[in-house]
């Protein structure tokens, strides 16, 4: 594992890295409607501030495809330890 960024768009590896880390899809409350998923956000454990609400896979997945994102992400940090860092970027 490496503590350089990577990114990727195959739902199934981003899923894996997600739930690895114990993490959830989500989106920013006050976002999005009812065919709209809104801003997507991953939202982990202990970083709950009441600003994220969970949504499921299918429809992180959906707004995914449509606003043609991909996942930046990284494994490790540089001294090592599990990551949490992500972020959704343009293709």
């Amino acid at each position: 594992m490496t503590h350089e960024s990577n990114v990727i768009t195959d739902h199934e590896k981003i899923r894996k890295w997600v739930e690895e880390r114990e993490g959830r899809p989500a989106r920013v409350k006050g976002t999005g409607g009812k065919h709209d998923a809104g801003l997507l956000r991953i939202n982990f454990p202990g970083d709950e501030d009441g600003k994220l609400e969970d949504i499921s896979w299918d429809e992180f997945f959906k707004k995914f495809e449509e606003e043609d994102l991909a996942f930046l992400y990284q494994d490790e940090t540089a001294g090592g330890k599990t990551s949490y860092f992500n972020k959704l970027v343009r293709r």
